[in-house]
């Protein structure tokens, strides 16, 4: 089989739109690699798919889990990798879509073999960061690896996590290696160049407020209104959070706008770097990359 292709861009470049109209031309199924659109309910301030959409090209991965259930690159890896399965079996393209990047590195690289996480061991680190500060952590890093403590960066929670598998196994995360992949895949990069990008982000997010986007998060609201220590992460995604903040504050509606645009805006321009220096992807517009990509899938 040939590796299996992937549409990769960052927010609001246009890769729904691609990702549907070829799919009208070949037997293609699509494969979300979103790490928002597989929750139920979050709709508007994820962009998902209409309804007619979904309905005129088979997805797989989105509306398969409740906000506030837990779901990571792992359970993703999985669920991907049986989609693929699924669709080659009945004779169709499977063709990955999305902009979580680190979702498209674990199925290309494979996961980490790194154990789960020892709650009750963090516990005591983080109770000795707090006591005896980050330099004292680094160093016990660095006295056995310094390369390894320069990765850090100076992040806590890697810092505790780094200490936590070391102290249990005498190795560090990063050195545990990775799953064998069970595809081979082909990427393929999606984007205007950046001017262009940032208008189509300003117009989409005026379409969500447009299309209620205030009201669904009031919806989201009311499910957890007895227990609002129990929200869900998910809300705290880009939109739901501004919109939430906003709320308590008593912003309006256009200073919503304005950080979410922002706030947006910035979170693609990580995308992009992101998949340059991880993935090494080059995206490309619409007109320079499209033919590529039919060519690919008509010999697939």
């Amino acid at each position: 089989m040939k590796p299996i292709p992937v549409l990769l861009g960052p927010t609001a470049s246009g890769k729904t739109a691609l990702a549907l109209e070829v799919a009208r031309n070949f037997e293609v199924e699509i494969v979300s690699a979103d790490a928002m659109l597989v929750y139920r309910g979050l709709d508007i301030g994820t962009a998902k798919p209409t309804l007619a959409e979904l309905q005129a090209v088979p997805h797989h991965l989105i509306d398969i889990v409740e906000p506030e259930e837990d779901y990571d690159v792992a359970q993703f890896v999985q669920d991907a990798e049986r989609a693929i399965l699924q669709i080659t079996a009945v004779g169709k393209v499977p063709l990955i879509v999305g902009g979580t990047g680190f979702y498209v590195k674990a199925l290309k690289q494979g996961l980490p073999l790194t154990p789960r996480a020892d709650e009750e061991v963090q516990q005591q680190i983080w109770a000795e960061l707090e006591e005896k500060g980050l330099d004292h952590l680094l160093g016990e890093i660095s006295a056995v690896n310094p390369q390894e403590a320069g990765r850090m960066q100076r992040n806590p929670r890697r810092v505790v996590r780094a200490l936590e598998v070391f102290r249990r196994t005498g190795q560090f995360p990063g050195e545990f290696g990775y799953s064998t992949p069970k595809f081979e895949y082909r990427l393929f990069g999606l984007s205007p160049d950046l001017p262009v990008l940032e208008q189509r982000i300003a117009r989409r997010v005026e379409r969500m407020f447009e299309e209620g986007l205030l009201d669904e998060v009031r919806q989201l609201l009311v499910r957890w209104s007895d227990h609002p220590s129990r929200r869900p992460t998910a809300l705290q995604a880009i939109g739901y959070k501004e919109v939430l903040e906003g709320m308590e504050k008593g912003e309006d509606q256009n200073t919503m706008i304005q950080k979410i645009t922002l706030a947006t805006r910035q979170y693609a321009k990580r995308q992009l770097t992101w998949l340059k220096t991880q993935l090494q992807v080059e995206c490309q517009d619409a007109a320079q990359m499209k033919p590529e990509l039919l060519a690919y899938l008509q010999d697939f």
